[in-house]
């Protein structure tokens, strides 16, 4: 086998960007008064399929929407959502020459949490789809979403107390990893659930309660004339209110087909190294709670670390080469 060179190590703590307004913060107002927190979730609303509008007006409606949420204190993004944020579908149907806007609301986990139907529009404005008539109709749904939201969070605090809890070790959501081959989604993610509990989280495999989620993507491009694979695993962090806090991103060169099948130690000390970095962004994003005099645990991993690989990468499975067809 060809002699391994591990190239290295990025570690990437990315300050959130943008502008989104979030008047929530610190002051919940309106009906998120009565929580115990303010919400502790973003609401990501796509431009609707099956709202009888235009794309153009769909999407202008999705906008209207969440600006009439974020005036009602409901942080709402018309976004891609990030594995925490609650989703809103909008649909409409026509009904005696009346249209009546639905909106169905899911938590993260895909899980139906209620629909709110808006008042009734006439089907020849609706068809109109001007500004103004967007701009109302957002208006009018906005009280009815955010009390369906409200409802929701009433009830998954009524069955786990400990949902909002920002005392603790951090809950961390970490779905299946994407992109490897072979084992290596299932690997990577099972070493890396390991690797976050010994750096002092709760490691969830659903997101009831988490306050952060780990993401992992895996990309693996052919390198011919040196007869190896560019190796690239992407850790993305967020916070359930939406925002994109940091990412760690490994790269390597490995010989063509070494991680075609099996990942073992290579999955092992990826995830070791990347949990590492993973605490310090949730550290840094203020997930752990304060000890006076304690000394942080764990450390993010050293410039030129690299992909790690086993001390003995000659144990791996050769890869199996098929003979050239004539």
């Amino acid at each position: 086998m060809a002699r391994l060179a591990p190239l290295f190590l990025a570690l990437a703590l990315l300050g959130a960007c943008g502008d989104l307004p979030q008047p929530f913060r610190g002051n919940p107002g309106g009906n998120a008064g009565t929580l115990a927190a303010p919400p502790a979730y973003r609401l990501v609303i796509p431009a609707p399929t099956t709202a009888l509008l235009p794309e153009a007006q769909a999407r202008g409606f999705a906008e209207a929407l969440s600006t009439a949420l974020l005036t009602a204190e409901v942080p709402a993004a018309v976004d891609t959502p990030l594995p925490l944020d609650w989703r809103l579908a909008i649909e409409a149907q026509s009904e005696n020459g009346w249209v009546v806007p639905r909106y169905r609301l899911t938590d993260p986990d895909g899980a139906a949490q209620g629909t709110a139907d808006g008042a009734r529009i006439a089907a020849r404005d609706w068809s109109d789809a001007s500004p103004e008539v967007l701009r109302r109709a957002a208006r009018d749904a906005a009280p009815r979403i955010a009390d369906l939201l409200l409802r929701a969070e009433a009830v998954r605090k009524g069955t786990d107390p400990a949902a909002l809890a920002v005392t603790g070790p951090p809950r961390i959501y970490v779905p299946m990893v994407r992109g490897a081959p072979g084992d290596g989604n299932q690997a990577l993610t099972a070493r890396l659930r390991e690797a976050l509990g010994q750096q002092g989280m709760l490691v969830q495999e659903t997101t009831q309660g988490a306050r952060f989620a780990v993401t992992g993507q895996v990309i693996v491009a052919d390198q011919p004339a040196t007869r190896t694979q560019r190796v690239e695993l992407l850790w993305t962090v967020s916070r359930n209110d939406g925002e994109d806090l940091g990412r760690v991103l490994q790269l390597n060169e490995v010989p063509a087909g070494v991680l075609a099948r099996f990942w073992g130690d290579v999955a092992f000390a990826a995830a070791t190294e990347a949990a590492g970095g993973v605490r310090t962004v949730v550290s840094n994003a203020g997930g752990f709670p304060a000890q006076a005099g304690a000394a942080p645990r764990g450390q993010a991993p050293q410039q030129g670390q690299g992909l790690a690989m086993p001390q003995n990468p000659g144990a791996l499975p050769v890869p199996r080469v098929e003979p050239a067809a004539r």
